[in-house]
């Protein structure tokens, strides 16, 4: 109990408030008075359907280099590259996987500050509640906590991220262990950073909106002289919500810098801090098979002891050095650091008259240091009439956790009593609340190491043929003390992870492939906290991905994909019916789906974001009572759609309309309680005030629908906002 104490204590010092944006403009208003220089005008409506206007000047003209440091090209709401995927500089199209760019263009129309806004635009991914306290995306029916990446490196404790230091996301679907290592399992998301790039940049974006709603955000950055540039990023927030004592507060600073060496050798440093405070809403709970029927506002269990704080500080460095003869040497570091403190006071399930609610609670705390280094070389040869693009690489890491957590008790009803009856028209409760470790609360530390060695080929076979092959071979080793009782366990996984695929062009704009990919899940589980004497020698859970699609650059700047895949989960452990003290291997879930997606320009003053999934997500074997061969995966909808699109009237003004529909899905994997499809509509209007200045807004759920978008349980169940408007000026100088 002590050590919980000092975690929350340690976690809920004061920090900065709304000084911190005015600490983070001071740079901005020295650097505006040191130069005489003119500044490029802001990004506005324009951008959507025409390059950004040149700089008016300012920038330091320096030579061109050939590296990989920059973000790769996009147009509009189209990305055309990626080195994510592949490792290698890569057009999208030639990529035998379904990768969804959200470009920087894109991210600031949709008015975008969570992975939840933007996921819903990418077909074949979802979002579920994540008990209020983290981000949870749903790839292809997989639901996930630690499949998130920044910059290609690992970024897997559980927390809110933010998108103010953002240029872009990429979300890869279907598994892929020979890229990314263990996890995946049904795609990755991986964020690529601003990163200081020699451009001149002062900007600063102010957010007010519904609900108490106000944000700033700043961008700065320029050359220090030839070889030297830096960049500076910084975000606050504070928010009230639609959701009864809900609120949030966040912000974050990022500084980065660019050096270079010559004329071939690139080096990048940043380091970021980043802390989310915020109320943990667990929504409502669940009644006759559907969601409760009450206010959208109204908040089950006590917020003012439900808080989250989350608290980042990463370091990242990377070098890449171009030899003479075209051989790329790229190593990429990352260091961070994760404080997690969680405690909820939370709904649990309505008792069957009706009429009282169950309230329950408890917290936990996490402790988190990653050490990840990748090393990769990149070559092109020639063996006879084939032609190849060779990718060899090493990734070394170290992650050190802990994890600590408490049950709420409650004394009022017994010394031992761990739920709370209210009757459904007092759901807020103020009564005592002890918290101390149960029989089974988490108290372990653990240390997990990898070292992974991967080796992969692009080969031209013919012209418009490429082969895409790859093979991963991971030693990873859990090291884990179960701090209760003094257990150890020290288990070792060797895997051996292949990526095929073939892409064929009969045209040039015009991609058709087909690829087989597969990932590793260690029996620690995803967070690395799993480990027990039952399950310790059991091989590690499987996901195999089957998959075919085309795609298709209508324009440079509009492209059209579509993909059809089978996704397997295997090797899922399960009491043996037949001795309830051991653990078996069994199927565990098939997901079959159609994906279908478009983006970009479609005339000169038309752009589009958008996608329609569908999916079926199945259990494929018997694994409790309740867990049912032939359930429905939940979190997972028979049918999404969404589309948003913009068009520029003028250079001044511009419009967008958007619309995402889902279809039910099941709350749980008992499918005892559907929620019901939905259909939203979204709007912004864009103004070009002047070429430095522009004004935007936003408006959510226009004809104010009531729906249920996510859940995490039957009776963790999340309503909608209402009609919901934000409005940004942004501002260039």
């Amino acid at each position: 109990m002590d050590r919980m104490n000092r975690r929350a204590r340690r976690q809920g010092r004061a920090r900065p408030g709304r000084a911190l944006l005015l600490a983070l403009a001071l740079p901005a208003g020295t650097l505006a008075a040191g130069t005489a220089q003119a500044q490029a005008p802001v990004q506005t409506p324009a951008p959507s359907s025409a390059p950004a206007p040149a700089p008016a000047g300012g920038a330091i003209a320096l030579p061109e280099i050939d590296v990989n440091a920059a973000p790769a090209a996009a147009t509009g709401y189209a990305a055309q590259r990626s080195t994510t995927a592949t490792k290698t500089d890569t057009p999208l199209r030639d990529v035998p996987q379904s990768v969804t760019v959200i470009t920087q263009e894109a991210i600031r129309d949709l008015s975008a500050q969570n992975l939840g806004d933007i996921l819903r635009y990418v077909p074949g991914a979802g979002y579920a509640q994540g008990e209020g306290n983290r981000d949870t995306p749903v790839l292809r029916g997989q639901s996930t906590t630690s499949d998130l990446f920044v910059d290609g490196l690992r970024d897997d404790v559980q927390y809110y991220r933010d998108l103010y230091n953002i240029d872009r996301v990429e979300v890869l679907l279907g598994p892929n262990a020979m890229i990314f290592g263990r996890g995946g399992t049904g795609g990755v998301i991986n964020r690529v950073t601003k990163q200081a790039d020699w451009e001149q940049r002062r900007e600063v974006r102010l957010q007010a909106g519904s609900y108490g709603l106000w944000r700033g955000s700043l961008d700065v950055g320029q050359a220090i002289n030839e070889n030297a540039a830096f960049r500076l990023l910084g975000m606050y927030e504070e928010s009230d919500s639609y959701r009864d004592g809900v609120n949030i507060k966040r912000y974050g600073i990022n500084p980065t810098f660019a050096f270079r060496i010559g004329n071939n050798t690139t080096i990048r440093a940043s380091y970021e801090y980043f802390r989310d405070e915020r109320t943990a809403d667990r929504g409502i709970p669940s009644f006759g098979g559907r969601p409760l029927v009450t206010g959208r506002g109204t908040f089950f269990g006590d917020p003012g002891r439900s808080p989250v704080q989350a608290q980042v500080n990463a370091l990242n460095l990377g070098v890449e050095h171009r030899f003479d003869n075209g051989v790329l040497l790229r190593n990429n570091f990352r260091f961070a650091d994760y404080d997690k403190f969680y405690q909820n006071v939370f709904s649990g399930a309505v008792a069957a008259n009706g009429r009282t609610v169950g309230i329950s609670a408890y917290n936990n705390a996490t402790h988190r240091t990653n050490l990840i280094n990748q090393t990769d070389l990149v070559f092109d040869l020639t063996t006879g009439p084939f032609t190849h693009k060779v990718l060899a690489g090493m990734e070394l890491g170290r992650q050190e956790t802990d994890n600590f957590r408490n049950t709420g008790y409650f004394p009022t009803v017994g010394a031992n009593a761990t739920s709370f009856t209210t009757s459904l028209g007092a759901t807020r409760i103020n009564v005592p609340i002890a918290f101390r470790q149960s029989a089974t609360d988490a108290n372990n530390s653990g240390v997990s190491t990898t070292a992974a060695f991967y080796l992969q080929d692009q080969m031209q076979l013919l012209p418009g043929l490429q082969l895409i092959a790859g093979l991963r071979f991971d030693h990873f080793n859990t090291d884990f003390t179960n701090n209760r009782n003094g257990q150890r366990f020290d288990v070792t996984d060797n895997t051996v992870s292949p990526r095929v695929g073939l892409v064929w062009s009969p045209v040039a704009p015009l991609s058709l492939y087909a690829s087989f990919s597969n990932t590793f899940l260690p029996r620690a589980g995803e967070q690395l906290a799993s480990l027990t004497l039952a399950n310790q020698a059991l091989k590690p859970e499987r996901f195999t991905n089957y998959e075919v699609g085309a795609k298709w650059d209508i324009r440079p700047e509009f492209a059209l994909t579509a993909a059809l895949y089978e996704l397997d989960r295997t090797n899922v452990a399960v009491t043996d019916p037949n001795d309830i003290t051991r653990l078996v291997l069994v199927d565990g879930t098939r997901t079959r789906g159609f994906e279908l997606g478009a983006r970009g320009r479609v005339t000169d003053k038309w752009s589009l974001l958008g996608g329609w999934a569908v999916q079926n997500s199945e259990i494929t074997s018997n694994q409790s009572a309740t867990i049912r061969k032939g359930n429905n995966v939940p979190f997972v909808p028979g049918t999404t759609l969404s589309l948003w699109n913009r068009y520029n009237f003028t250079e001044q003004y511009g419009a967008a309309l958007g619309v995402i529909h889902q279809s039910g899905y099941y709350a749980a994997t008992d499918n005892a309680v559907r929620i019901p499809a939905f259909t939203r509509f979204d709007a912004a209007l864009f103004w070009n005030l002047s070429e430095r200045v522009a004004l935007q807004a936003n408006f959510e759920n226009l004809f104010g629908v009531k729906y249920y978008p996510v859940a995490n349980s039957n009776n963790n169940i999340t309503p909608g906002a209402p009609f919901l408007a934000r409005v940004a000026l942004t501002t260039r100088f």
